[in-house]
C-alpha cells in the first residue's frame, strides 16, 4: 500500500459520488450503481465504522443499508432523516489530505474534502481508514463532519 494508491482510491470514491448525482433521474440505475459502489469501496462484508457528515438523529451508519440510505435516500430509506447526500449533483470532490499514515495493511488519511456543484460548495473534515485485501483497498472507517464554527 502506498500514498499514491490511497489517493487513487480517494479519486475513485469522489468519482462515485459524482456519478450518483448524474444518475439521480434514473432510480433503477442509481440503486444498482450505489450498491456496487458500496461493495467496491467499503468492507461491509466484515465491519465498517461510518459516521457521515449530515447525520444527526442516526449518527452512525455501520451497515450497507444505512450507508445506502445516506447517499441516495429513497422511498424505502433506512434512516428517516436522509435526503440523499450524493444527489446534490456534485460536479467535483477535492481531497486535501493533511496526512496519510501507512502501516502494513492499514492506511489512515485525514484532511478536508470539498464538494462542489453549480450552486455551492461545502468543506468537510474527514478521517478514513483503508485496509488491503489482496489487491483491493477498502474503507473500514469513514468519519466526516462540518468544521467547528466560531
Amino acid at each position: 500500500m502506498t500514498k499514491e494508491k490511497i489517493i487513487s482510491v480517494q479519486n475513485q470514491w469522489a468519482e462515485g459520488i459524482i456519478q450518483m448525482g448524474k444518475l439521480s433521474n434514473d432510480r433503477s440505475s442509481l440503486e444498482i450503481f450505489t450498491s456496487n459502489f458500496l461493495d467496491e469501496m467499503y468492507d461491509f462484508e466484515n465491519n465498517v465504522l461510518f459516521k457521515p457528515t449530515k447525520a444527526a438523529i442516526e449518527q452512525f451508519r455501520n451497515t450497507k443499508n444505512s450507508a445506502f440510505s445516506y447517499f441516495i435516500a429513497g422511498d424505502e430509506k433506512e434512516c428517516k432523516e436522509d435526503t440523499g447526500f450524493a444527489l446534490s449533483k456534485w460536479s467535483e470532490v477535492i481531497f486535501d489530505n493533511s496526512n496519510i499514515i501507512i502501516t502494513q495493511d492499514i492506511a489512515i488519511a485525514m484532511g478536508n474534502y470539498t464538494f462542489c456543484n453549480d450552486e455551492s460548495s461545502i468543506k468537510v473534515e474527514y478521517s478514513f481508514v483503508y485496509k488491503t485485501y489482496g489487491d483491493k483497498i477498502k474503507i473500514i472507517l469513514h468519519h466526516s463532519s462540518l468544521p467547528f464554527q466560531i
